[in-house]
């Protein structure tokens, strides 16, 4: 699903030059669950933006469902990132004006899907996350755990290929946090191929594969595919 080759990302300013990814190669495939883990500064964030298609990189490869994308405008970034993927975030990302419903159908409506479709997908998507009785509350109506709920009811609503987290239970205490990761693998169980930036153990235990980055590059002697493949 997923081919880095010799990916490199360099920000640049007029007084200094920073290198986030340093010629990283990587392969994720379909149905995997990879964590990556790492310090600050390592290049998690900037690996899951490249990945996600929000951001391109400088030079290097990236391989995504079989379509070589570095030099992809924005806007063919986003055409191929709609329904393709989905996100989830520490601080949940819900919009504070729409209730859990309105938020989880947003993306079907940017997909231009029919209404009674629509309602459909979304009803299902908020039963298999348990958030059925709160689909009109509104995100400050709900607990840490159960935006999250509502917050991957929206990434998976579109019935995405990859689902990109980042730092999924980042904001929630150790109960809500085991709630969130054992969705998620759920959801790995069913087929969806998942990749994670954590800082916690715990959480990382749940996936197939742990990636370390250091300085912009996968740890000395990790592999940087799954073995077998």
């Amino acid at each position: 699903m997923i081919r880095a080759k010799q990916l490199t990302k360099v920000y640049r300013t007029e007084e200094i030059e920073t290198t986030a990814l340093n010629r990283l190669d990587l392969v994720v495939d379909e149905g995997e669950f990879v964590a990556i883990m790492g310090p600050s500064g390592c290049g998690k964030s900037t690996l899951l933006n490249i990945m996600g298609l929000l951001d391109s990189p400088t030079d290097g490869e990236y391989i995504f469902l079989n379509q070589e994308t570095s030099d992809f405008s924005e806007r063919d970034r986003a055409k191929l990132r709609m329904g393709n993927i989905g996100f989830i975030f520490q601080n949940f990302n819900l919009i504070d004006e729409l209730t859990v419903f309105e938020n989880v159908e947003l993306p079907l409506e940017y997909l231009g899907m029919k209404p009674k479709k629509s309602k459909e997908k979304v009803e299902q998507a908020l039963e298999h996350m348990g958030m059925t009785a709160r689909r009109n509350h509104f995100p400050n109506q709900l607990s840490g755990g159960q935006q999250q709920r509502a917050a991957i009811a929206r990434a998976v609503v579109t019935e995405p290929k990859l689902i990109l987290a980042d730092e999924p239970t980042g904001n929630l205490d150790s109960g809500h946090g085991t709630e969130v990761m054992e969705l998620l693998s759920a959801l790995n169980s069913r087929g969806t191929t998942i990749v994670m930036v954590t800082h916690s153990p715990v959480d990382a235990e749940f996936a197939d594969r742990i990636i370390h980055l250091k300085d912009g590059m996968i740890a000395e002697g990790e592999p940087v595919y799954q073995t077998g493949t």
